[in-house]
């Protein structure tokens, strides 16, 4: 199953946390490890079996290979590694991303965070779930409550002028620290209620961590109050606000 196959991949990735991590630069100037590529090379083997008509979109694969996503009505779109300078200073915040894209929306994914066990997944149509070592329960995001200071998330690497300024607005508020697509986790299972992104992501970097929201009952909007959308010309994303409710 594919709960298995991001488990494996998490399996990969710590025999590589666990000795020692070899690191090189891509173009634009990301870090890239060997765990990234083994994670890659296994889900990309894996999918060609299970759904050999859709095509595999990783953030490892080939710029052609890339290209598939504004071509495809349905594919994969996968981050082997999401949180690479997380996984490089060993504080264990970094998942593997598996999303399901049909018509340009995340219609199902799975993050595992292999560090601390845990797998999320869900979608829209679905509900959204968590498994641990306690079993496996159903997740839900939970509303702020009128005079309580709203649960914030941020990222360690990317707090910009502009989040800033956005966070200044809120009124009463709590950060919340936390890498890669883990701040999604936890607004989907009611920990957290807002996660606002005003820098840089890419598609691969949110599509299953949306999927896994929007089936707790959450939701992933621009700031322009659409949700975010796949499949674009620009693999970036535009600024969006992550919520809980």
């Amino acid at each position: 199953s594919l709960l298995h196959l991001s488990e494996e991949a998490g399996r990969a990735i710590l025999g590589v946390y666990d000795g020692p991590i070899e690191v090189t630069v891509k173009g634009d100037d990301s870090p890239l490890t060997q765990a990234d590529q083994a994670a890659h090379r296994l889900i990309e083997q894996a999918l060609a079996q299970l759904t050999p008509e859709w095509p595999l979109v990783s953030e490892e694969s080939s710029p052609e290979q890339q290209q598939l996503r504004t071509r495809s009505s349905c594919y994969w779109l996968v981050d082997p590694l999401d949180g690479t300078k997380e996984f490089i200073q060993r504080n264990g915040e970094f998942t593997v991303n598996l999303a399901l894209i049909r018509e340009g929306a995340p219609i199902f994914g799975v993050v595992h965070v292999p560090v601390q066990g845990l797998t999320y997944w869900g979608g829209a149509s679905l509900g959204a779930w968590r498994r641990s070592d306690r079993g496996i329960q159903a997740i839900r995001g939970r509303a702020p409550i009128a005079g309580e200071p709203l649960q914030v998330v941020g990222s360690r690497s990317h707090l910009n002028a502009q989040t800033q300024a956005y966070l200044a607005t809120l009124g009463e508020y709590e950060l919340i620290s936390v890498g890669s697509s883990l701040k999604f986790c936890l607004l989907a299972e009611g920990r957290a209620h807002l996660y606002p992104r005003l820098a840089p992501t890419c598609e691969w970097d949110t599509a299953a961590a949306q999927a896994i929201l929007e089936g707790a009952g959450g939701r992933v909007e621009t700031l322009e109050g659409t949700p975010l959308r796949y499949s674009k010309a620009e693999i970036l994303n535009p600024s969006f606000v992550a919520r809980s409710w």
